[in-house]
């Protein structure tokens, strides 16, 4: 090993222990040492630059004095905190992540981990005596930040998931083409209706901010709102219906009903068929006998053929409807109180993007029963014409005048 190795070797093991001036007399004391060409060697195998290198050698050179050590002394500062205790980070990270690194019966295993409880825990259980701002400081050395899960794990996925998808596709772009109306449904999250926080922030003059009740409790509530959104891929625009019932499949279709009447007739003319696509679940789901018998209802009033496909189990993120119309209203009234039906349709109704999201909202406080059952003789007697692939997600509900 050469001279110059052997000084990169060393500065490699030294220099996280040493501060500015300590490094460069050091540097400048190795320089001396080699001899001719010395200042360049060290220079190279620190990286420092040749006159940092230089002046560390005069002032070696020299001798330290007195008033030196002084200003070192006061210019030095603690030591890092870990340096100082080599034994804080696997402790600590026994603590934050026991499962992995650690005890699965640790006592911050089912516990909110703030700085505070971690230093708490590190000097009762390894007796370290440590600040919880010092604890925030290695976390983030040690590439640690604050994160909210993230929803990614899909489960289990249906052996005919992307099949299905690519027939939604298939179907719609080939729907467009012709002129067919196609749109995507679907229920909002209930929301209630109160002097209730509502999550997100807006601008508000500097300290004061909206003013809404501790607790969120139903009893308080005026009522609760449900949206039930249709969104018009064709034409990038959407309507919301806000019942203050329940979420069934006849306010679905009635939904569906009344996006026809003010927007869906209007727009296409000459339609005689519709093309819906659906969550497998809830109110429109593939299941409920009560959705298709709404629909051949809704097909025989209107003369229309309903065409329906359901996208498959556990990819309700994916209708177009969610991140294409819900997504934007959630961004409108967030850190708004939703106190009034009023509120929420003048939210909704103004809802808008860069892209010239145009949404028109109504509200609907009829009241929907709940529990209908539908028979068995009148199910079959149902209009309904099933696909070849996937009948049960994919199907044509025609008036029963049309058959075959």
């Amino acid at each position: 090993m050469d001279a110059e190795q052997a000084v990169g070797q060393k500065w490699r093991l030294l220099k996280a222990t040493m501060d500015e001036r300590a490094r460069r007399r050091w540097a400048g004391t190795e320089a001396d040492a080699i001899g001719y060409g010395g200042v360049a060697a060290v220079a190279r195998a620190t990286g420092m630059a040749i006159s940092t290198v230089r002046k560390g050698r005069d002032e070696a050179r020299r001798g330290a004095r007195p008033e030196d050590v002084v200003k070192v002394r006061r210019s030095a500062g603690k030591r890092p905190f870990e340096l100082a205790h080599p034994e804080v980070w696997p402790a600590r990270e026994k603590l934050v992540d026991p499962v992995t690194r650690g005890d699965p019966a640790s006592p911050l295993r089912w516990t909110c981990k703030s700085t505070h409880m971690l230093a708490a825990e590190l000097f009762a259980q390894h007796g370290i005596r440590i600040s919880h701002k010092t604890v925030s400081t290695l976390l983030r050395g040690h590439g640690y930040s604050l994160q909210a899960p993230h929803k990614a794990v899909a489960g289990t996925q249906h052996p005919d998931r992307n099949a299905q998808f690519e027939h939604i596709n298939a179907t719609a772009q080939a729907c467009i083409e012709r002129g067919i109306p196609v749109i995507s449904v679907d229920t909002k999250k209930k929301e209630l209706v109160g002097n209730f926080k509502n999550g997100g922030r807006e601008w508000q003059p500097k300290a004061e901010p909206e003013r809404v009740d501790v607790h969120d409790l139903p009893s308080d509530a005026i009522g609760k709102a449900i949206p039930y959104g249709v969104y018009d891929l064709a034409a990038d625009d959407g309507f919301v219906s806000v019942g203050v019932d329940h979420a069934t499949p006849t306010v679905a279709v009635t939904s569906i009903e009344a996006w026809w009447k003010h927007v869906g007739a209007p727009r296409y003319p000459t339609a005689r068929e519709l093309f819906i696509t659906a969550d497998a679940g809830g109110s429109n789901g593939h299941r409920p006998r009560m959705w298709k018998v709404e629909l051949q209802r809704l097909a025989a009033k209107l003369g229309l053929a309903i065409r329906v496909s359901h996208f498959p189990p556990g990819t309700s993120t994916w209708n177009k409807v969610e991140h294409r119309l819900f997504s934007f209203i959630s961004i409108n009234w967030r850190g708004r109180p939703l106190r009034t039906y009023e509120t929420i349709i003048n939210l909704i109704g103004n809802t808008t993007n860069r892209g010239g999201l145009v949404v028109r909202a109504r509200l609907d406080r009829r009241r929907y029963p709940t529990g209908k059952k539908v028979s068995a003789k009148a199910f079959r007697a149902l209009n309904i014409q099933r696909d070849d692939f996937h009948g049960d997600w994919n199907y044509v509900v025609k008036p029963r005048s049309q058959h075959g």
